[in-house]
């Protein structure tokens, strides 16, 4: 039954994580179509694509007995997949100054990853020993991962708009972290569960913030729209729209004229 009970638990974990890592794609489509990564962060998928990469090693069999943890390596195998695409194209459509840092803190990563993977398997010779090394690893690559959001939760708080703190990434998440974890208590494992105690929590922070401030960013949108056209059309005579003086002033004020 126990066995049973966690297994289903890691399946619909699985289900919710797909989710989670799939959530970007919107995001990612807008940074294509407008070419530019705008103000959207690359550290949560950096991190993410850290924590996916530590917890795929940590449940294949070199590292758990035999397969224990098959549903903590479909989703995170999945998860290194979807997090490099983002990166790629998040490193394509980044300015000049932006893809060394990227390139810089990709390759440390992967470094991180490659002398993780070769520690545990040639300097600790018991599951015990080696789970308990890429368990610690992962624990901390997990807190940073559930942490790397208040960064964003910063700047909705400071500008009071969620553009750029996608809804269903914050929900995912909540979820996610949740399912995982039960699984991890369920399985005594404190490794799983630990880093999720953490992202829960935060999770259900960043929906409540988006709850607070989404109507906020509407109302504010549709008021600017109302004072860049001070309610009224200008058009010329041939159709074409002319803007009025506090639709150039305004618009100056964001850069743009």
């Amino acid at each position: 039954m126990g066995f049973s009970l966690r297994l289903a638990v890691g399946i619909i974990g699985n289900g919710t994580s797909l989710l989670l890592y799939a959530a970007p794609i919107l995001t990612f489509i807008r940074v294509i179509k407008k070419r530019s990564t705008e103000e959207f962060s690359f550290v949560p998928y950096i991190v993410a694509l850290l924590n996916c990469s530590l917890y795929t090693w940590y449940g294949l069999p070199v590292v758990s007995n035999e397969w224990e943890n098959l549903p903590l390596v479909t989703i995170n195998g999945l998860g290194i997949l979807m997090e490099f695409t983002f990166i790629l194209i998040y490193f394509w459509f980044s300015s000049t100054k932006e893809k060394k840092v990227v390139a810089l803190v990709a390759a440390s990563v992967i470094t991180a990853i490659c002398i993780t993977g070769l520690v545990s398997t040639f300097a600790f010779h018991s599951h015990r020993q080696r789970k308990a090394f890429v368990g610690s690893i992962g624990l901390v690559a997990s807190i940073v991962m559930y942490g790397s959001p208040l960064v964003v939760m910063k700047q909705v708080i400071k500008t009071k708009s969620v553009e750029f703190m996608p809804f269903y990434l914050s929900l995912f998440s909540f979820l996610a972290s949740s399912l995982w974890m039960t699984y991890g208590l369920l399985s005594h494992d404190l490794f799983l569960a630990s880093p999720n105690l953490l992202g829960s929590p935060l999770g259900l922070f960043q929906i409540i913030l988006y709850c607070m401030y989404c109507k906020r960013g509407i109302r504010e949108e549709s008021s600017n729209r109302d004072l860049e056209t001070n309610g009224v059309e200008i058009k010329t005579p041939n159709g074409t729209e002319l803007k009025s003086p506090q639709h150039v002033i305004i618009n100056r004020t964001n850069g743009k004229i």
